[in-house]
């Protein structure tokens, strides 16, 4: 299995609708990579007053030819679009390494 860490930082005037990621983002995300391998998504929220990590979504791929899969698939620049509809951040990718 290969995770995959998509992190979004900012601060308390970070415009971020936690509603629109998780009720419609994330649907995307699941619709467009689960054909290539996606298994699940989920996102998290740490606590705080907003300055710092706002939030984290986590994605588990089948193997690292699924994650890579995805990123090809048509529908990529579809996810990616989607992003400027509920922050004005940029997403950083990191992928977790197995032990």
């Amino acid at each position: 299995m290969t995770t995959l860490f998509v992190t979004y930082a900012g601060g308390g005037s970070t415009r971020f609708d936690r509603d629109y990621y998780v009720a419609t983002h994330l649907p995307l995300v699941r619709e467009a990579w689960g054909a290539y391998g996606l298994q699940s998504v989920a996102a998290f929220f740490p606590a705080g007053d907003g300055a710092g990590m706002i939030a984290v979504a986590v994605c588990e791929f089948r193997d690292e030819a699924a994650l890579a899969a995805a990123f090809g698939a048509p529908r990529t620049a579809e996810v990616m679009a989607d992003i400027k509809k509920f922050t004005d951040v940029a997403p950083a990718r990191s992928r977790a390494i197995p032990l």
